[in-house]
């Protein structure tokens, strides 16, 4: 399976770093638009929730079912050790191709 993460199962990752153990996909969509100002659709953001548990980066639990959702369970996400690994690696490849880099490309 690759390891490699794009951009926003990196974001949906960081999300449920910050949310920790009750993270679910509303909050992990609503944490992505107040920190990251990444505005994604709740189908995304679950696409790329499923993506990442296949990919074993993820591990997902089923909650208890509550009245407030007509009985249904919420599905919680955690991130897994490999997907612990996986991230590190991406944000500091991602930090070395940054070093470097003339500071005026901001300004383009």
């Amino acid at each position: 399976m690759p390891d490699n993460l794009g951009e926003l199962e990196q974001l949906v990752m960081l999300a449920l770093l910050r949310l920790g153990e009750d993270a679910y996909g509303i909050p992990v969509q609503q944490e992505l638009a107040r920190v990251a100002r990444r505005h994604a659709t709740f189908a995304t953001v679950y696409s790329t929730l499923q993506r990442l548990e296949t990919k074993g980066f993820v591990k997902s639990r089923l909650g208890d079912p509550t009245p407030e959702r007509g009985g249904r369970r919420k599905k919680f996400f955690a991130v897994t050790g490999a997907g612990s690994r996986a991230l590190r690696r991406s944000m500091q490849a991602t930090e070395r191709m940054s070093r470097g880099i003339d500071p005026s490309w901001e300004r383009r």
